[in-house]
Formats: structure tokens, sequence, C-alpha cells
């Protein structure tokens, strides 16, 4: 990226020379499954049935010059979720919902990416070093994987959140007000509980307690409104749009109630 980042800064009209620390790196990363990749025909050799595939696209890179309150954007990724753009880092024949070989296997990957989120990286662009420090944005993940990736129940399971403890009653009586309730750290807490039982509790007692927790986290994603409260949320707007639609608003002003109850219930 050597060329985009010094053309970044030139069109900025930024001194090449003044800026050689301050940039931040955004990295999106992305993980799933690749489904069945079994050998059908021929004598190839036998391989396990799953294949899942960890990548990552640097979003963007910005820089922070001093008086100014915002970095400035120097490069930014035109075709975001192209296949071009996103780099595959480790392709593995495992199943997604193998919980202990994916952590062995993406074991390195994590402690590479904690390297770099604590430090930072000096490297000679444009002929002078330069200091890039590197965000990652775990979004490239789908439910299936952030649970996984956070030691949860997988996705049929009564709690439907990685990090509050929400069911799925709960969440369709309450479609809007989902926060954050427990950090990852709380999760591996629940997790040693899960596996030691220190209250002898029948195995319906302790799920209750754990909410869902049954694996040890290995990849803290980032604490933001998970994929499932969206869809909850996203799911409360499109009812609404559909009762408009079965009756007809757009052709009336002020529906009564009785006439929303009727479009409802069809």
């Amino acid at each position: 990226l050597e060329e985009d980042i010094m053309e970044g800064l030139r069109e900025r009209g930024l001194d090449d020379s003044i800026c050689t620390s301050g940039f931040t790196v955004v990295v999106k990363e992305s993980c799933d499954g690749m489904g069945d990749v079994s050998e059908k025909h021929g004598n190839g050799p036998a391989v396990p049935e799953k294949a899942v595939r960890f990548s990552f696209t640097v979003m963007s890179i910005s820089i922070r010059v001093e008086g100014e309150d915002d970095g400035i954007t120097i490069f930014q990724e035109p075709k975001p979720n192209s296949e071009l753009s996103c780099r595959p880092l480790c392709l593995m024949f495992v199943d997604e919902s193998d919980h202990e070989t994916l952590t062995a296997i993406l074991g390195p990957v994590v402690a590479e990416r904690k390297a770099m989120m604590e430090s930072r990286l000096i490297i000679s662009v444009g002929g002078l070093l330069r200091s890039f420090r590197f965000f990652f944005r775990g979004t490239g993940y789908d439910e299936k994987m952030v649970r996984e990736m956070e030691g949860l129940e997988a996705s049929g399971s009564t709690y439907v959140c990685t990090l509050c403890d929400s069911t799925r009653a709960e969440a369709s009586q309450n479609m809007v007000l989902h926060s954050i309730t427990r950090s990852h750290n709380e999760n591996l807490e629940r997790y040693e509980i899960w596996r030691k039982n220190p209250f002898s509790e029948s195995a319906d007692e302790l799920r209750d307690r754990v909410k869902g927790v049954s694996a040890k986290p290995f990849m803290e994603t980032q604490p933001t409104l998970d994929a499932l409260h969206c869809d909850i949320g996203n799911a409360t707007e499109f009812y609404k749009i559909f009762q408009d639609e079965i009756g007809e608003v757009y052709q009336r002003t002020n529906p009564s109630r009785e006439e929303r109850r009727r479009w409802r219930s069809t």
C-alpha cells in the first residue's frame, strides 16, 4: 500500500517529511465456514469434510496531524466487500463448530493480533520510517462464528446475545432496548463455572446460571450491538411496514385503532 499512502498524503497537501507518526490502520477481520469441501470424485487424498477461512481487509489508513481534532483519511478501500481486497490469512480443514480445533489453529493468529494491538509497526514508506497503529474490527463474522469465537451455545440457543443475558422470549417482547450487560472477562468466568459446576447444580440449573456460555471464548470481538439484536430491530420496522402495506395506508389518513388491529391480525 506504499504508493496509495504516498498518493493520499500528496492529495491532501500534507508535508511528506512531517508525516512520520500518528498513522492509524483499521483492519476488518472475517472468518466463516466454507461448507462441505470433501473429495467427491477421483482418487485424491481423504480430507475432512469442512473448511474454514480466516481473512482480513485493510479498510482505511488515517493520520492525525497536530492542530486537527480528527484524523485525516489518506487511504480508503474502494471495494471493502470484494474478494480482491479480502486477503486470506488462514485456510483450515476443520468444522466451524469444532471449537477446540478452531481455537488451536487460530491461537497463533490471535496472539499475533494481540501483539499488534499493543505495539506500533515502524516501517520505511516513501524513504522515511513511519509509525503505524492497528485497530481490528471483527465485522466479518456471522452469528454462528461470533458465538464460536465467544464460546457460546449455537445459534439455536435460548440465549440470543454474546454480551447480554437476553432470552429469545425476552427479545421478542422487547425488540429495542437491549444493552451490553457483561464483558468478555465475565464470559470467561462463566465458562469456568460451567466447567467446574462449583454449586453441584443440575444441567438445567447450570445452563441458567451461565446464560448460554458453553466453551472458553478465545477471541475478543467488538462489544457493539450484535447482529441478532440488529435483526430484531429491523424486524420490528419491517413488521410495521408490512402492516401499513396490507392496510394500504397510503390511501387513508389517520386509520383507526380497530383498522390497525385488523391489519395486524391479517
